[in-house]
Formats: structure tokens, C-alpha cells, sequence
């Protein structure tokens, strides 16, 4: 990524950021989308804590997965499942400046299958 669009995601990012706030009724799923995983936890701002995680890198171990849509769609399911460990229904969904498209949205879509509202 070069300088210039670097400068434009944090941009469009921070932007987003003061849009979004999670709370402890309501806390904030974050996406962070690499080349090659993707990473997604569930926040309360309020406090400052993580409530829950999962990555692709967990669900690689677990399961042969053929590509990362899917990976994506099966990381959904277990954040979901996680946060319904901890009682979180409802959820704020943060997609930083990333589409919601192929990956993200496959997410969200595992995400919601398990019981999860955006």
C-alpha cells in the first residue's frame, strides 16, 4: 500500500471511528483484513476491553479450509460463539474503511447465522 492510500484508509478509518462507539449493551465488533487472515474482536470502548476474539489463523488449525471467504465465513461463526458465551446479542459492526464485500461480508454473514445482530 503506498503513502498516499495509507494516508487515505487511516483517514476514512478515524472518520468512522467517531461515528462508531461501543457499549457495554452494545460493544463494537472490529475487522482488521490482512493480506492473508483476518482478525475480528468484539469491543466495549467504554471500559476499554476486548470481550472477544478470533482470527483465521485459529481456524486454519482447526479446520482445511479451501480459500479465504471462507475462512472469513467460519471466523464469523466462532467470534459468534464466543460472544454468546458472554452474553453479548447485539453488536455494533465496525468495517474500518473495507467494503462490505467478500471477506467482510462473509463474516458478517457467519456472524449472524450463529444468533449474532448487527
Amino acid at each position: 500500500m503506498n503513502l498516499q492510500k495509507k494516508k487515505q484508509f487511516t483517514k476514512e478509518m478515524r472518520k468512522r471511528r467517531r461515528a462508531i462507539k461501543g457499549t457495554d449493551v452494545k460493544p463494537r465488533v472490529s475487522v482488521f483484513r490482512s493480506l492473508n487472515d483476518i482478525y475480528v474482536q468484539i469491543i466495549d470502548d467504554k471500559k476499554g476491553i476486548t470481550l472477544a476474539a478470533a482470527s483465521s489463523k485459529e481456524i486454519k488449525e482447526i479446520e482445511d479450509k479451501k480459500n479465504k471467504t471462507e475462512l472469513a465465513h467460519a471466523v464469523g461463526l466462532a467470534l459468534a460463539e464466543k460472544a454468546k458465551d458472554k452474553g453479548v446479542k447485539k453488536v455494533v459492526f465496525d468495517r474500518a474503511s473495507y467494503k462490505y464485500h467478500g471477506r467482510v461480508k462473509a463474516l458478517a454473514d457467519g456472524a449472524r447465522e450463529v444468533g449474532l445482530e448487527f
